[in-house]
């Protein structure tokens, strides 16, 4: 129990977003954009003129805040810098991957259905049923 991870709950923490703009668009209509004091986002619209080094540096950044709770990616994004997806291992802020309009939702690159997969096959292997 020593190794349980703290959910802050003294605040409320936020949902961050990197995804093309139609789905940065209704997240945000849905009221789960925030911009703090020093005009940082919690959000990165990723276009044709997006670099790889943005993407990165966003990903670092919200998968450090200690505001997010959730990062919410889109596939094909999560697919451009995906050594960065499947070795971050820490649970909070979570690691969701979402389809987007115009790249269908792929569940053989999902990072986090990988790992289930992984678990229950362990879990079954180790208490020998299948």
């Amino acid at each position: 129990m020593a190794n349980r991870v703290q959910i802050r709950t003294n605040s409320s923490a936020f949902i961050a977003m990197i995804a093309d703009e139609d789905t940065i668009t209704g997240f945000l209509l849905a009221g789960v954009g925030n911009v703090d004091l020093r005009r940082k986002t919690n959000y990165l619209i990723v276009d044709s003129k997006t670099t790889m080094k943005q993407i990165e540096e966003a990903f670092k950044e919200f998968t450090t805040r200690e505001d997010i709770a959730i990062v919410l990616i889109s596939q094909y994004v999560a697919n451009k810098i995906r050594f960065l997806v499947d070795s971050y291992n820490k649970p909070i802020p979570a690691i969701l991957e979402i389809p987007s309009k115009d790249h269908p939702y792929d569940p053989a690159h999902d990072s986090v259905l990988s790992r289930v997969k992984y678990l229950f096959s362990t879990e079954s292997v180790a208490s020998g049923r299948r």
